[in-house]
């Protein structure tokens, strides 16, 4: 059995802030989910496509991982933003 990784709510409350809002295209998924799941991989080593489904669509996770947003912004933002 697999011990799946989830953000509680306080570790979520600390993200949320930095998530891309009102976005144009696709309806997005659950941030919150998918980030679970970015972390899930980093913890365990496992590749993305071994990743559990519950954490959304493999494209969903692989197109998160590489993206500008998730790799750059948040990190440029939380370094100007953080007290």
């Amino acid at each position: 059995m697999i011990r799946l990784f989830w953000l509680n709510d306080e570790q979520w409350a600390a993200i949320e802030p930095f998530m891309p809002k009102n976005q144009p295209g696709a309806r997005r998924v659950d941030d919150r989910r998918v980030i679970s799941g970015m972390i899930h991989v980093l913890k365990t080593g496992c590749r993305w496509v071994d990743c559990p489904q519950e954490y959304g669509p493999l494209t969903t996770r692989c197109r998160a991982k590489t993206s500008s947003n998730v790799d750059r912004q948040p990190n440029e933002r939380w370094e100007r933003e953080r007290p």
